[in-house]
């Protein structure tokens, strides 16, 4: 199994829109297949304004395959595109992490 972290640095006062957007795109996920994923907001750490997604796959190749919208139908794929439609401007960068659950 492995972890997926996607993590996303907001621009300031942009973190309750993304939240909505998130919670939107991972009910939409879930529906169709895509599996359980979490989110999170920062309480304290580096940079604020972080909302971080994770989500556990079987391995890479079920992960490619879930960013390419392998499983998903059409009609999932538009509602994803409108649910996630301009959320670049309410991030400022952000970066992947996986890693293997060892236990």
């Amino acid at each position: 199994m492995m972890l997926v972290r996607e993590v996303f640095h907001c621009k300031p006062g942009k973190v309750r829109p993304m939240i909505e957007k998130s919670k939107e795109m991972a009910k939409l996920s879930e529906q169709s297949g895509m599996g359980k994923m979490k989110i999170l907001t920062d309480f304290c750490g580096g940079p604020y304004w972080t909302i971080v997604y994770e989500m556990e796959v079987e391995n890479m190749q079920a992960f490619d395959d879930m960013m390419q919208g392998k499983g998903q139908n059409a009609e999932d794929m538009k509602k994803m595109e409108k649910i996630m439609e301009g959320y670049h401007d309410l991030i400022d960068h952000g970066h992947r992490e996986i890693y293997k659950i060892e236990g």
